[in-house]
């Protein structure tokens, strides 16, 4: 059985953890105001703000060598919600699998929101969880837990797809700041 850490105890670590649990995974939060002293888990995942990733880098970088550790940011401009704070050619991702380089780096959880997590619907339409990322099977190993959760996952392409799926994170979190749908709505992939 896969084991999980995650970073991060708000919204989306908690409906992330909900879901991996209800697929049998073991799951253990890391609240990131204090100094946990060992990573544990198979797959750590960043369910933490985009400037909060930097620190968890620094503090818990050795142990993550060798981890799936899974990016949930969207590097938001907060002040407009008008546009990304990584270069044009990058992306959040990308700049944390450099910051890594013994890690399995995904992009995944960034065009969910909380609520469809839990509810594992978007509309009528079931939840799809979006993955990006180099290494086959650690995306088959986020997908699988995923599944057994009772979600979809679908494998986007390589890391380099993170880009778009931030661009999709950055659309959907501005229509509902602007309050074009509801932080219960959101993008749906249809398998027809």
């Amino acid at each position: 059985m896969t084991s999980f850490t995650i970073f991060g105890t708000g919204n989306m670590g908690t409906a992330i953890g909900s879901v991996l649990t209800a697929g049998g995974a073991s799951t253990k939060h890391i609240d990131t105001s204090t100094t946990e002293p060992e990573v544990t888990g198979d797959v750590v995942i960043l369910a933490v703000p985009y400037a909060a990733v930097a620190a968890i880098v620094a503090t818990h970088g050795a142990q993550l060598a060798g981890k799936v550790v899974v990016d949930i940011t969207n590097p938001l401009d907060f002040t407009t919600f008008d546009s990304l704070v990584v270069a044009a050619d990058s992306s959040a991702t990308a700049e944390l699998a450099a910051a890594l380089p013994e890690s399995h780096v995904l992009k995944a959880f960034n065009t969910n929101f909380a609520a469809n997590l839990t509810a594992k619907t978007v509309g009528a339409d079931s939840t799809t969880v979006l993955i990006a990322g180099d290494d086959a099977d650690a995306k088959a190993k986020l997908a699988s837990a995923v599944t057994a959760g009772g979600l979809n996952a679908v494998d986007v392409g390589t890391l380099s797809r993170a880009r778009e799926l931030e661009a999709l994170g950055l659309l959907q979190v501005t229509l509902a700041v602007k309050d074009k749908i509801s932080w219960s709505g959101g993008f749906a992939l249809v398998h027809g």
